[in-house]
């Protein structure tokens, strides 16, 4: 099958250039960001590291949204959440979505899937989540961070039935690319188990501008995880989510994955390193209303979510400085 990505960023890069050199599928690229397809078109394709190491240019197809002409089987989408809903309107409009096409989708937060229903059928789309970590360093620059074949994900089909045979094969070819995939059987509670992670890890990573690894050196790392873990947990519960790992694995979790990534800054600390708001709303906000919703207060999340959106409004004080 071909494929086609909307959105060339970390993510994006990660999961196109690894189908097309470890598996030789045919990939496509179709972003908006000017300096970004510029780039790519300036230097002859994208340029990538593994851990800093064995920097090379990897040539790709890139494409505005208005200049696509291509018909990929599955389209694969990683944007960030503030972003999805005019990306997604910009590429309808530009004619590039049709009805026998396939969606794929693993980014980071909550939301997303009922913006790409909007343009996809519910049977057509399939959620993942990623325990893969990528860092974008500048327009067509990333570094793919973890040993070569550490990558793990997971997709289920969107609307809960056995997967069919296009679902099957996205996950033969995301086996050939060396992602790691694994099936799920049901969608929301594979998502969530992601969020709770990112709710604890790449929040407190931000907020204090660290590295995964910098991050678990604090001996009550667990402790704090604990605590928020079992907020997000206790909501979920009360509204019926269960989440594919346990309060202990999730915990145990977060050490092992910050000594694996020790070298990485997690993608919402990428964002608010350059002024870009951050996707907090979308994970610890998203804990929180769904507590609230079910008549359980999150108060540490919510708490979290305070404090990351006082930080993003302190950052004028710290430039002007």
């Amino acid at each position: 099958m071909k494929y086609g990505f909307i959105g060339a960023g970390a993510m994006g890069y990660r999961y196109g250039v690894m189908m097309q050199e470890n598996a030789g599928i045919e990939v496509d690229f179709v972003d908006s960001w000017k300096p970004n397809v510029e780039k790519v078109r300036e230097q002859g394709g994208v340029k990538v590291a593994r851990d800093h190491e064995n920097q090379h240019i990897v040539p790709i197809n890139i494409y505005y949204p208005e200049e696509y002409t291509g018909h990929p089987d599955v389209w694969i989408i990683f944007m960030k959440q503030m972003q999805l809903a005019d990306e997604l309107e910009r590429d309808a409009a530009a004619g590039i979505f049709h009805r026998d096409q396939y969606a794929f989708s693993a980014m980071n937060g909550m939301g997303h899937f009922e913006k790409i229903e909007k343009y996809f059928d519910r049977d057509k789309i399939i959620c993942g989540t990623a325990m893969i970590a990528t860092r974008m360093d500048g327009p067509a620059d990333v570094d793919f961070m973890g040993p070569e074949n550490g990558e793990v994900m997971h997709m289920a089909p969107y609307d809960n039935e056995p997967a069919d045979e296009t679902t099957k094969q996205v996950f033969n070819d995301f086996k050939a690319a060396k992602l790691g995939p694994v099936m799920a059987t049901e969608w929301k509670g594979m998502c969530m188990s992601k969020v709770v992670y990112n709710a604890v890890v790449n929040t407190l990573c931000t907020m204090f501008e660290l590295q995964m690894g910098q991050f678990i050196e604090y001996p009550k790392v667990p402790e704090m995880a604990t605590q928020l873990f079992n907020e997000s947990f206790d909501a979920c519960e009360r509204a019926g989510i269960q989440m594919i790992e346990t309060r202990q694995e999730q915990i145990d979790s977060v050490t092992t994955t910050s000594h694996q990534f020790k070298y990485h800054y997690p993608s919402m600390y990428q964002d608010f390193s350059k002024g870009r708001p951050t996707e907090v709303d979308y994970i610890n906000g998203y804990i929180a209303e769904i507590g609230r919703e079910h008549d359980y207060v999150c108060r540490t999340h919510e708490f979290i979510v305070n404090e990351v959106h006082m930080v993003e409004l302190m950052r004028k004080y710290k430039h002007n400085n």
